[in-house]
């Protein structure tokens, strides 16, 4: 067989994923299609398949990296075969897509996530004025532990101080000198000082029994509590989410007009459902209602191209969704055609696949438009980023009893915010409003859509 090498982009529309789980390893053999790893993208975790049927002879970029999906991750082939030149090449793309520090500083290496089993840390003389390389989390370690790092040794390849270090040091303190390790644990987490405690062990070593006493003496009572930070990695998904967002805003003329909504004809519709046995949501009627306007007014459901304006005779609509440490839009494709029955059965099938990491690729593209509902989390309004390539995104926040005036009397009504956030290359403020003022009407007047 011909040597095959593995890239991402046998799975991925994106520019890059992180790297999550390999699924077969080193030296293992796997078939063609059959699940070979899973990259996160800024959408899903997916998983990528063998090119090819052979043996996985070599693994070039690991978990937890960030990869370009052009570049070769692994090579399946023949056992004993000859691989020296992809390898080469494959260090060669890991090179040039390896961010480089800025401004001249060493690149801080990741941190490990234990050091249960640190060993003591080496020494390091430095000379006066050297600049000391440390990790920010290294760094407030030493000073949670209270611990000397200047003359410790790094023991990243980089030569940079990391957590670990810091946890030697700190325990090898410990042992030398005023409290066992037990003891100096308990007194973080309750957020007292080891030098209030007076010391019954070997040497005046504070022990953990010596910790509790203090404890229960009441002497501990105004303690501080500890103070901690942690560094979350900025990288897949809401590294790909910040960086298409920063995109939208850098590469279009967004602009936005705002129009407040009685839902109380929609809250009847509603109403009129339910005691019929038929749950059917606002957005199911935003979806709807939206469509419809969008096919009465084509630009707004537009897309801008190299080529020009594309405009679409058919609604794909995009359902802004929240998960776990990010935000994916799966689509509803022809919501123009659907019922609201159907669009209910639609939507509630896409928000359960997409919180359970289930969407395929087909589940989150092709979208023309984007509603973006907040209400439920008692938003009164704001500014949707248009997801691109689309023109236009629909903000909705919640739908709250307000006093207005009708007919010159004070009523109260149930009033929601629209906010449609638009591309001027695409469409002019006049279109714009007229969406908007066409959306209005249908919502106050949605028994036009039956």
């Amino acid at each position: 067989m011909a040597t095959k090498v593995i890239m991402p982009k046998q799975g991925l529309q994106m520019k890059k994923g992180t790297i999550r789980q390999w699924l077969i390893q080193e030296g293992e053999t796997v078939n063609a299609e059959e699940p070979l790893l899973e990259i996160e993208t800024d959408k899903l975790n997916i998983e990528i398949t063998a090119p090819a049927t052979g043996t996985l002879l070599k693994i070039t970029r690991g978990v937890g990296e960030v990869v370009p999906i052009t570049e070769i991750i692994g090579v399946i082939g023949e056992p004993e075969e000859d691989i020296s030149a992809l390898l080469a090449e494959a260090a060669e793309q890991a090179s040039k897509s390896t961010s480089e520090p800025k401004k001249g500083k060493k690149e801080a290496p990741k941190e490990e996530k234990s050091a249960e089993s640190a060993a003591a840390p080496a020494e390091k003389k430095r000379q006066p004025g050297e600049k000391i390389f440390i990790t920010p989390r290294a760094k407030t370690r030493a000073q949670e532990e209270e611990v000397d790092y200047e003359t410790v040794a790094g023991s990243s390849p980089q030569g940079w101080i990391i957590e670990k270090d810091i946890l030697a040091l700190a325990e090898t303190s410990r042992q030398d000198h005023r409290s066992t390790p037990v003891a100096a644990k308990m007194a973080r987490e309750k957020g007292i000082s080891l030098a209030a405690v007076t010391g019954t062990g070997e040497n005046g070593r504070v022990t953990k029994e010596d910790v509790e006493k203090y404890l229960a003496s009441g002497q501990a009572a105004g303690a501080k509590p500890s103070r901690t930070t942690e560094l979350i990695p900025f990288e897949g998904m809401r590294q790909v989410i910040a960086e298409r967002m920063m995109e939208s805003l850098q590469t279009s003329a967004q602009l936005s007009h705002r129009i407040k909504v009685d839902m109380s004809e929609v809250t009847r519709l509603r109403e009129m459902f339910k005691e019929d046995g038929q749950k059917i949501s606002m957005n199911d009627i935003l979806v709807k209602i939206v469509s419809k306007a969008l096919m009465e007014h084509p630009m707004v459901n537009a897309s801008l191209t190299e080529e020009g304006i594309l405009t679409h005779n058919f609604v794909n609509m995009g359902i802004a969704v929240a998960v776990e440490n990010g935000l994916i839009v799966p689509v509803i494709k022809d919501a123009d055609l659907l019922s609201l029955q159907e669009i209910n059965a639609a939507g509630k099938e896409l928000v359960e696949k997409a919180k359970t990491n289930n969407l395929d690729s087909e589940d989150y593209t092709g979208g023309t438009f984007t509603i973006s509902n907040l209400g439920m989390f008692d938003i009164d309004d704001f500014t949707a980023i248009i997801n691109p390539p689309e023109s236009a995104i629909l903000a909705v926040g919640k739908t709250e009893k307000t006093p207005v005036v009708r007919e010159d009397e004070i009523v109260i009504r149930p009033m929601m915010t629209l906010s449609l956030t638009y591309d001027h290359r695409v469409i002019d403020g006049a279109p714009a409003a007229q969406f908007l003022q066409r959306v209005k009407k249908m919502l106050q007047n949605p028994y036009l859509l039956l």
